[in-house]
């Protein structure tokens, strides 16, 4: 049976939660992930994720926010990205406090996008959560789990191998130039740059195999984390 809440009927939703009382919550964007990514990419992450995360220890993912704030690339193409956290605290703000009446125990705000104010929000959230509701909230994101040799990056080797590991199909590296000296001494925030936005190692030097890999690996951490009392 899918975890899936969108496509649970109410009666599957509490045999589900009898099981364990816990709701994953993803987090994710529309941006710019340079050429050879789709711009859905920290959203289907997150989920992928959340999901077999979720059929490990059992529980509900809800449907996958796609927006986000915090960064520096707002003004890329095909990029939403909200000026302040206000907004997103209200609908999460909402969701915990209708979880938390509903009778849920546990709720794994999981993020895909993980720029500063996105981290910040969801930290204080969590907090929030857990001071003045009966419901226990942890907060995290996919840099937060220390992977050796997949240092955490925005576009590049680390988020590419990642969603290969979910989503191969909708990976293009032929979309990106051959390797050529002086590549990386351009500025990636520069349109004209074969990299641009990519921030972090050269994905052309991915090794896209690796993805079920990684995400088997953040995805039994994060499901350690989403029943550790």
């Amino acid at each position: 049976m899918t975890q899936a809440i969108e496509l649970l009927r109410p009666s599957q939703i509490r045999a589900e939660l009898e099981v364990r009382s816990l709701v994953y919550l993803p987090l994710g964007t529309i941006e710019w992930h340079c050429e050879h990514l789709p711009v859905g990419l920290d959203g289907l992450t997150a989920y992928g994720i959340c999901s077999s995360a979720a059929k490990k220890t059992r529980g509900i993912v809800w449907p996958t926010l796609y927006y986000g704030t915090g960064g520096d690339h707002g003004e890329y193409p095909w990029t939403i990205m909200m000026e302040e956290a206000a907004e997103l605290e209200a609908l999460l703000r909402k969701t915990l406090v209708r979880l938390a009446a509903l009778g849920v125990s546990r709720a794994v705000l999981f993020s895909g996008h993980f720029a500063e104010g996105q981290l910040d929000m969801i930290d204080r959230l969590a907090a929030e959560t857990n001071e003045r509701l009966g419901l226990s909230v942890v907060a995290t994101a996919v840099n937060r789990f220390e992977i050796a040799g997949f240092a955490p990056d925005h576009a590049g080797r680390f988020e590419t191998t990642l969603l290969a590991g979910l989503h191969r199909e909708t990976i293009d590296l032929g979309a990106l130039p051959d390797l050529e000296a002086g590549d990386d001494e351009r500025d990636r925030h520069d349109p004209a740059s074969p990299l641009w936005g990519v921030i972090g190692a050269d994905p052309r030097k991915a090794n896209l195999s690796d993805g079920s890999r990684l995400v088997e690996e953040i995805a039994t951490r994060l499901a350690a984390l989403a029943i550790e009392t």
